[in-house]
Formats: C-alpha cells, structure tokens, sequence
C-alpha cells in the first residue's frame, strides 16, 4: 500500500487521482493551468519551473501551488490536456473522410500553435478527458464508415499516428530556431548551405504558409492517409 505521503503521485497520472479538497488557497486549478500556458508559450519548456509559476501568478511561495497541483508533471500534464480540448471542433458535414480531415486539422493547428505540446504527447497525454474526447470522435467517425474489430483499432491508430508524428517533427524544427534567437528566414540563410539543401529551399520547407511547407505537407500526407483506409477491404 502506498504510503499516505505518496498519495498525490500514486499511479503518475494527474488522471487517475482524485482532485484536491476544499481549500483556502486563493488560485483555482484552471487559473494555474491558464498561467502555465502563457508562460509555455511564450517561453518554451525549459523555462517552467513552480518558482517561476508562482511568481507569474503573484503567490509568495511556490507551496501555495502545491494545494491544487502535487508537482511539475501534473501541471504539464493538466496543460497538455487543456489544449487538446481546443481541437474538439464541430465535425458534423461531409462523408467520414471529410469529417476526420476537419479533426485532424483542428488538432495538427493546435499542436502547431502551441508548440511545446507535441514534444508531451510521448510523456504526458493520453488519459485526460479532452484528449479521450478527441479519440472517441475519431472512434465514431470510423465506426460508422464501417471499420470493425482490430481493423478499426488500426485505423483509429493511423490518424493519430500521423497528425501526431506531423505534429512532433514540424514542433522539433520550430523548437531549433527558436533556441538560435533568429528568424526562420535568418536561420536558413545561415543553415542552409551546411544542411546542403539551400538556403531558399530551407526557409520555404520551414514557412507555414509556403506551398512546400509544413501545413501544405500536412495535407497531402493526411490525403493519402484517409485515402488508403477503405473499410470494404478490412472487414
């Protein structure tokens, strides 16, 4: 039996503990949640720690954090979850390839607004209620196109996979020049040439709105995803 000291961390997994009781702390959760996402996006992982949070919010001792959240996982965990719940956009028009098209690219802007969340996805996601959410629509969705047992199972696993793999690799470019302090167009100038693709191909593959970007490359990959899930051919 865990010990009454380890009981906020037990299982680790926010999720799978009961919230805090009544207390006389003046900060809700979500106010907590509200600031940790501020600071993430402006600042970047590496930069959140309860002290700095705590001063954020204008607490006099990071303790007062502690009544609502048990430590810094929990709140990664809260955050990443919280942002998630941006993506469950009505989906309601069209045939089901239409309809997971909408989600995915709700959840693939998101994950592109706020970049340090793909790099939590490995760690930190899974069991909150948006992001099952978010998997039961793209469960039903499936489900009534006519996918079935593990073949649904499959499915289900290759729209994740790829919005979240997009996700993580365009999160992992975007988190290199932001450490470089320079502009994308700064850091292919300078990058280009010793990445030996040029400094102009570099600066389009990076830029969200170029035609060889990022969300153009989004598109044609989750095109030729939905594409090949046909549901006659797996039952």
């Amino acid at each position: 039996m865990a010990r009454e000291a380890d009981a906020k961390t037990v299982l680790g997994s926010v999720w799978l503990r009961a919230e805090p009781g009544e207390t006389r702390a003046p900060l809700s959760r979500e106010d907590i949640i509200q600031a940790t996402i501020e600071i993430l996006d402006r600042d970047g992982l590496e930069k959140l720690s309860m002290r700095r949070l705590a001063t954020e919010l204008g607490t006099a001792a990071t303790s007062a954090l502690y009544w609502r959240v048990a430590n810094k996982n929990d709140l990664l965990e809260l955050a990443v979850d919280t942002v998630i719940g941006e993506a469950l956009v009505p989906a309601d028009d069209g045939d089901w390839r239409d309809r997971l098209t909408v989600l995915a690219r709700a959840a693939y802007d998101v994950l592109g607004q706020h970049s340090w969340a793909p790099q939590l996805l490995a760690s930190h996601a899974g069991l909150g209620p948006n992001y099952q959410a978010y998997a039961e629509r793209v469960l039903t969705i499936l489900t009534a196109a006519g996918f079935k047992g593990v073949h649904l199972d499959a499915a289900v696993s290759a729209v994740f996979h790829y919005v979240v793999g997009a996700a993580v690799t365009d999160a992992a470019w975007t988190a290199i020049v932001q450490r470089s302090g320079m502009s994308e167009q700064e850091w292919a100038d300078a990058a280009g040439d010793q990445l030996g693709v040029g400094a102009a191909t570099l600066a389009a593959y990076l830029n969200r709105e170029d035609l060889a970007g990022p969300q153009a490359r989004f598109e044609a990959g989750l095109r030729a995803v939905l594409i090949g899930l046909r549901p006659r051919q797996l039952r």
